[in-house]
């Protein structure tokens, strides 16, 4: 659980405001209280929430239009929807518009505890991660936050938080090709002590030994052939009281691993060409998309250079294990490219979020985001449908999406939706899993991570 955390409380009604009030207060957070849409934007501004906990119902307007004004303020924001009138189509358009739970009221003081708890859990790096906002750090394609609530999520969240008090750990990033690797090493340098200095980025697989060699160390005049007549200083010297990023470092060459351990153990090295060592403090962060460790065991890697970077190991969970992320992701996303394009898009119909649901996502983030921005291009009304999504295997009438799936968190309606397909079945996995859109090993793992069992006798 994350402690003195920031959650606003928006409702109408005072006597819920001081439950909810009290309930978070003694769990160690600080709240605030809003009595419409209004006073809530301006407590925003002024307070910086973690958490927006939202009636539907609220005066001269209603809470999903509200979470959408707060969310397109804040991309990273926490959101979690309440309701007197509880309807399964209010709470798919609460989440359709990045809410991360739906509770009905009156409502049971241990689920709005839990429902706290989660929607928390991926909040912990919040403060420092909004200064990648600034120039120095903000990453190329418009995602200025890491955003994710979902349990594996919040454990990268917790270990960012622990290495950025120690400003000279080596890490270690691993995780599958489009995960956000990149994001994760400018958070860590944006929540560290070494923030006002450079981040520098270097992708290993693109530059033969001879070009990395002279990229990071530099080289004096006349080093080699083509070198300027002045010399040229190398990244490392550049990036000298910041950050160095290697990204893609499996596949560094043997030989220049052995350079490249010097420089990790005396945190000095030589230019091309040059006689004088060169002293540098830089934090390194190595990324990665393959198992360094087969490597090292195929002879392909060295052990002491693995150890020297694997002293924080940082991983990065693909899109197909954070299904709860999903959502809020798409709703940056959709956001972003809606104001670059010069488009008025609220959100998905319900069969869009659906089918993204459930998309394996072999490209993870980074293909999420070139499909909403092509969406984005391709849709002619206000909400995004799955004819413009254009995903191979999207359901072309997911019937499934209409379930009556009651409110919850967007992995139990998942856990419904795919139990609900396997009984229509009789538990027959590959039309199960054509039915849904996913391939069978996905539906294989779905089925051991939700636990789920043909009925008695089926």
């Amino acid at each position: 659980m994350q402690a003195n955390a920031v959650v606003l409380v928006v409702d109408d009604d005072s006597q819920i405001r001081t439950l909810v009030r009290a309930l978070l207060t003694k769990e160690g957070h600080e709240v605030r209280e809003a009595a419409d849409a209004t006073e809530a934007l301006r407590c925003m501004d002024e307070h910086l929430p973690d958490l927006l906990i939202c009636d539907v119902v609220l005066p001269n307007t209603d809470g999903l239009h509200l979470i959408e004004q707060a969310r397109k303020r804040d991309p990273g924001l926490a959101l979690l929807m309440m309701s007197g009138q509880g309807s399964i189509d209010t709470a798919v358009q609460a989440m359709r518009r990045g809410a991360g739970d739906f509770i009905s009221k009156p409502f049971e003081v241990e689920r709005l505890r839990d429902a706290v708890r989660k929607s928390l859990s991926g909040q912990m790096l919040r403060k420092e991660v909004l200064r990648l906002r600034s120039d120095a750090t903000k990453p190329s394609d418009g995602s200025s936050v890491i955003i994710g609530s979902s349990l594996k999520m919040a454990s990268v969240f917790r270990t960012l938080k622990q290495v950025a008090k120690s400003p000279a750990t080596t890490v270690l990033i691993q995780g599958e090709s489009g995960t956000g690797k990149e994001l994760v090493a400018r958070a860590v340098h944006a929540a560290s002590d070494r923030r006002a200095k450079k981040f520098v980025e270097v992708n290993c697989a693109a530059l033969t030994e001879s070009l990395l060699e002279a990229e990071l160390f530099g080289y004096e005049k006349g080093a080699f052939t083509g070198a300027a007549s002045t010399g040229k200083p190398g990244l490392f010297e550049v990036a000298h009281g910041g950050t160095i990023f290697l990204d893609e470092i499996g596949e560094m060459t043997l030989p220049f691993q052995a350079k490249f351990l010097r420089v990790l153990q005396e945190k000095r090295f030589k230019r091309v060409g040059g006689v004088e060592d060169v002293e540098v403090d830089v934090r390194i962060i190595a990324s990665t998309n393959r198992d360094l460790e087969s490597l090292v065991h195929e002879g392909k890697f060295r052990l002491d250079l693995f150890y020297r970077l694997r002293v924080i190991l940082i991983l990065v969970p693909p899109l197909r294990e954070r299904v709860d992320d999903i959502i809020p992701i798409t709703t940056h996303f959709i956001d972003h490219f809606s104001r670059e394009l010069g488009k008025t898009i609220s959100g998905l119909t319900q069969e869009a979020a659906t089918a993204l649901q459930m998309h394996s996502w072999p490209g993870n983030v980074r293909e999420l985001r070139n499909v909403i921005e092509r969406a984005v291009i391709l849709a002619s009304g206000d909400e995004i449908g799955v004819d413009v999504l254009l995903l191979s295997g999207a359901p072309k009438k997911p019937e499934t999406a209409c379930l009556d799936m009651g409110s919850g968190s967007i992995s139990e309606m998942e856990r419904r939706l795919i139990g609900r397909v396997l009984e229509s079945t009789s538990w027959r996995r590959a039309d199960a899993a054509r039915i849904l859109g996913i391939n069978r090993t996905t539906l294989y793992n779905k089925i051991r991570e939700y636990q789920l069992e043909p009925a008695a006798g089926g």
